[in-house]
């Protein structure tokens, strides 16, 4: 596997960093080792070099939303990154499928440019694209009730939610999505149901398996939440799922990617200003081209119309500010802590949890 924390070869990271894109996926690919592979495909790898293969048996998109890294590359709409991102459903072997979210429209709209058959997946059984599909006997995955449902024609597959640890009994909606375009994927590999339930029930979003992707852990009493979100849409999910879960109080520690849109920055804080009680502001290590202090300027901006946030601090330093943070934690808060260094981040809180 390949992605944005480094290859993986039978479980074993080989790498670390950013190895989302074709040169990483290539290294995988002449491995002696491997029979099969996964591989994040981030547009700028693709920009750059374009595919690390001909032809992929299993093409996923998962969303567009309303974009990331825009203005970047040529790349300035939403719409010129959906034109980029189908390259990988354009480019499926003659045997093989796309698993496209219905419930996003540009991310749909692929389907049109599909040389194979498409799962759709979607949370609500009734969207009108999903259910056209499974109207006509093609296969789509939902949610009915408390259980993800595979069905294609008189077929029907399900899997209770209480089944799948990451989606925390259904609560975490991004989660539930994530697991459906999962089990798509297997399902159109050809995987026993057997094989896809076992994974699914043993799979969890722990610092091992998923570093800095929605991690809980526990501190003092309270419930710490490590995310690597760094986009509106990615906080936006974000705070869907931290809204299902009780807390006295919230904190957000949060920083910004210098190579986004001002609007973009500003718009994080906007939507947590208005979820979270306390909000530290901290400036990391790589402004990306920003002036000192210019990303902090523009977050604050965005909580000028907080509705809820009282206490706004601004902190240099990623481990300062979440040590800030762990430091007014009591029993029944929750923390929710947005970290640029992942590996080191993670580190330094379990650290501070194993001194506490």
């Amino acid at each position: 596997m390949t992605s944005t924390d480094g290859i993986y070869i039978a479980g074993q990271r080989i790498e670390g960093g950013d190895c989302s894109g074709p040169k990483s996926a290539r290294n995988v690919l002449l491995h002696p080792d491997v029979d099969a592979a996964v591989f994040e495909t981030a547009r700028g790898g693709m920009l750059r070099e374009g595919l690390a293969f001909d032809r992929c048996n299993i093409a996923v998109v998962t969303n567009i939303g309303t974009g990331d890294h825009l203005g970047l590359n040529f790349i300035t709409t939403a719409e010129d990154l959906a034109v980029l991102k189908r390259v990988i459903v354009q480019n499926i072997a003659s045997d093989g499928a796309a698993v496209l979210n219905a419930a996003d429209p540009m991310a749909a709209r692929m389907a049109d440019g599909c040389p194979g058959p498409v799962t759709f997946f979607a949370s609500n059984p009734n969207n009108s694209i999903l259910a056209t599909h499974r109207a006509q006997g093609r296969r789509v995955v939902s949610v009915e009730g408390a259980a993800i449902v595979a069905t294609e024609g008189g077929f029907k597959q399900q899997i209770a939610l209480s089944e799948i640890p990451i989606t925390r009994n259904g609560m975490i909606g991004f989660q539930v999505e994530n697991v459906m375009a999962a089990l798509a994927a297997a399902w159109a590999l050809g995987l026993d149901w057997g094989v896809i339930r076992a994974g699914l029930q043993s799979f969890d979003s722990d610092t091992r398996r998923v570093p800095g992707r929605f991690n809980v852990l526990p501190f003092r009493g309270a419930t710490l939440i490590a995310d690597y979100g760094h986009n509106p849409d990615a906080i936006q999910a974000l705070v869907r799922g931290i809204e299902e879960m009780p807390a006295k109080r919230r904190t957000v520690v949060i920083s910004g990617a210098g190579d986004r849109r001002d609007d973009d920055i500003r718009r994080q804080t906007q939507v947590l200003g208005d979820v979270f009680d306390d909000v530290i502001l901290y400036q990391d290590q790589c402004q990306r081209g920003r002036a000192d202090g210019e990303v902090l300027a523009l977050l604050r901006q965005g909580l000028s119309h907080a509705k809820r946030a009282t206490v706004i601090d601004e902190i240099r330093g990623e481990f300062r500010a979440i040590d800030a943070a762990l430091t007014r934690l009591a029993p029944g808060d929750l923390c929710l802590i947005l970290i640029d260094q992942i590996e080191e981040a993670l580190s330094h809180i379990a650290r501070r949890g194993a001194e506490s």
